[in-house]
């Protein structure tokens, strides 16, 4: 595994190459948990209540900042797998001695961690602006497995759109719908606590719900239990895609043709 750490710190000390760039792509959070703000603080104050199903503004907003530090850091897998296709590169890529799924694991890792500080440090920064203090600091160690959890199991449903790229080329209308998904059923935008009952029984039973719903209620709500139910979700999500993903990479490679030169 010593190799795959390295690629993991390479990538780790690349991310800092371009500060700036890591840091105006970060600054997107901004904007969002201003708006995300405003339209709660409205939509509560319009509805009469300070607490709608479990959550205040002041949690709901907090609970949208961990939401968009998730999706917000997730790198572009999908699309550098599809360049490495549409290049060549592939073929140059597949003949180092490392594992193909591996070394995209490593260095997506590297690629994010830092990416998820600085919207989380910026996000948090806004956030307490407006509506305070975040939640219990005690909790953020748990919400930090989950978010590595999270990061995971993205890294897997991301990793199988670009070996799509393997037998199609273009992998736009797969990512797009993926996307979708995570937005609608994970509670990207709306919590989930928000859905009819029907609509959360179904989210609940997706993978994209313990991608970004389930960390961050985890980070409003911290508890024992509600950490043992996301982190067991995730892991069972995981394994699951993972085999899925080793079955589908094998029987990709079989496709693959290389372009370039």
């Amino acid at each position: 595994m010593k190799k795959y750490w390295s690629i993991f710190k390479i990538q780790l000390i690349n991310s800092l190459a371009y500060p700036g760039e890591l840091i105006g792509r970060s600054l997107m959070i901004l904007p969002f948990m201003w708006i995300f703000y405003q339209l709660w603080r409205v939509t509560f104050a319009a509805a009469g209540a300070d607490e709608i199903n479990g959550l205040t503004v002041a949690m709901t907003v907090w609970y949208l900042m961990l939401a968009e530090t998730i999706e917000l850091s997730r790198p572009r897998l999908g699309n550098t797998i599809s360049d490495a296709v549409k290049d060549g590169s592939i073929a140059y890529i597949l003949s180092k001695p490392y594992d193909f799924l591996l070394y995209h694991y490593s260095s997506s890792m590297g690629e994010t961690i830092f990416r998820g500080l600085i919207n989380a440090l910026l996000g948090g920064a806004m956030v307490w602006l407006l509506v305070g203090p975040p939640p219990d600091a005690l909790g953020w160690p748990l919400v930090a497995i989950t978010v590595f959890g999270s990061w995971t199991l993205n890294f897997c449903i991301a990793a199988m759109i670009g070996l799509s790229a393997f037998i199609v080329e273009d992998i736009s209308a797969f990512q797009w719908i993926y996307q979708k998904f995570a937005f609608i059923l994970g509670g990207l935008l709306i919590p989930l606590d928000f859905y009819p009952a029907w609509l959360q029984t179904i989210a609940h039973a997706m993978p994209f719900a313990s991608m970004i719903y389930g960390p961050a209620r985890l980070f409003v709500e911290p508890s024992l239990p509600a950490f043992a139910a996301t982190f067991g979700m995730q892991l069972a999500w995981i394994l699951g895609l993972s085999l899925l993903l080793v079955f589908f990479y094998r029987r990709s490679l079989v496709h693959l043709t290389v372009n370039g030169g």
